[in-house]
C-alpha cells in the first residue's frame, strides 16, 4: 500500500513538473501540447496508485487534475470521463465533493447534448444526498431534474422511477401537496399502460394517506375520484384500509386506529415511510403518536 502511494506522489510531481516545463515560449516551442498529454498519463496512473493504497482524497485529486487538463485542451468527453471517476473515489471519503464532480460532469454532457448521462449522474447525485451526506430537500432538486432530463430522452420508466422518489422525500418533508400531485399523475399515466398499472393501486394508496395528512374530507372526495379512474381500487386491501382509517379518525378513536394498523401491517409489512405518516396522521386523532 505504502509503495504504490509513494509512487503515486512520484507521477504527481512528474506531471506538475512536465505542466511547469510545458510553459512559456520554449515549452511550446518544444512540444508543450505532448507534455501536457503526458501530464494528464501521470496524473491517471497516480490516481489509479492511489485507489490501490484506498487513499480515496488523493486519488479523487489526482482525477480532478486530469479532468482540468482535458476540459482546457478541449477533450469535453475525456474531462466528464475523469470528472466521474473523481466522483467515484471521493463518494469514499467526502461526499460532497463526489457531488461537486458530478455536477462539472453534468455540465459537459448537457453542453453535448449527452441528457440521459446528465440525468443519470443527477440521479447519483440525489443518491449521494440521499444516503450519504444527508440532505433532502438536496435529493428531491436532483431526482427532480434527473426526471426532467429522462422525460425529454422519452425514457419514461427511469423519470417515474426518479419522480416517485420525490413524491416520497416531499411527503416526509410534509410537502404533501406536491407529494399527491406526482402520485396521482404517476397513476393516472400508468392506468392505459398495461406493465405499469400494477402500481396504481399503490400510488392511489399513497396519495390518499398524504391526503389524510391534510384533510379527511378531501381524502373522501380524493377516493371517489380513484374509485372512477380505477374502478378495481375499491376491492383492493388498501382502499378498505383507508376507509377504516376515516371511520376512526371522524369517531376520534385512537385505539381503534391503532387496531387497525396493527391488522394491515400483520398482512402486508409496513416500511417506514408508511409508518412515519401514519404516526402522523394518528396525532390528529389525539396527542399520542404510539402507534405500537
Amino acid at each position: 500500500m505504502a509503495d504504490n502511494e509513494s509512487k503515486a506522489n512520484a507521477l504527481m510531481a512528474e506531471a506538475d513538473k512536465k505542466l511547469n516545463s510545458s510553459k512559456g515560449f520554449l515549452g511550446n516551442l518544444f512540444g508543450g501540447s505532448s507534455k501536457v498529454e503526458d501530464a494528464v498519463d501521470c496524473y491517471q496512473r497516480a490516481a489509479n496508485l492511489f485507489k490501490m493504497a484506498k487513499n480515496w482524497s488523493a486519488a479523487g485529486n489526482a482525477f480532478c487534475k486530469a479532468a482540468n487538463l482535458h476540459f482546457k485542451a478541449g477533450s469535453r468527453h475525456d474531462a466528464a470521463t475523469n470528472y466521474v471517476d473523481a466522483s467515484n473515489c471521493f463518494r469514499k471519503s467526502d461526499p460532497n465533493e463526489a457531488a461537486n464532480c458530478l455536477m462539472k460532469a453534468i455540465e459537459i454532457y448537457t453542453d453535448m447534448g449527452r441528457f440521459t448521462m446528465a440525468a443519470r449522474h443527477h440521479q447519483s447525485i440525489a443518491e449521494i444526498y440521499e444516503m450519504e451526506a444527508i440532505d433532502l430537500e438536496k435529493a428531491v432538486k436532483h431526482y427532480e431534474q434527473a426526471a426532467d432530463f429522462f422525460q425529454g430522452e422519452e425514457s419514461s420508466s427511469s423519470a417515474n422511477k426518479c419522480i416517485l422518489k420525490v413524491a416520497q422525500y416531499a411527503a416526509q418533508l410534509e410537502h404533501y401537496d406536491k407529494a399527491i400531485q406526482i402520485y396521482e399523475q404517476v397513476a393516472s399515466s400508468s392506468l392505459n399502460k398495461s406493465l405499469l398499472k400494477y402500481g396504481v393501486k399503490e400510488y392511489f394508496f399513497k396519495a390518499a394517506l398524504c391526503h389524510l395528512c391534510v384533510d379527511i374530507l378531501n381524502a373522501q372526495h380524493a377516493l371517489e375520484r380513484y374509485n372512477q379512474l380505477y374502478p378495481a381500487f375499491q376491492d383492493s386491501r388498501e382502499y378498505k384500509f383507508i376507509k377504516t382509517l376515516i371511520e376512526h379518525m371522524e369517531e376520534q378513536n385512537a385505539d381503534g386506529f391503532t387496531d387497525a394498523v396493527r391488522d394491515y401491517d400483520s398482512i402486508s409489512r409496513l416500511d417506514q415511510w408508511f409508518t412515519s405518516i401514519l404516526l402522523r396522521i394518528k396525532k390528529q386523532v389525539n396527542d399520542n403518536p404510539d402507534l405500537r
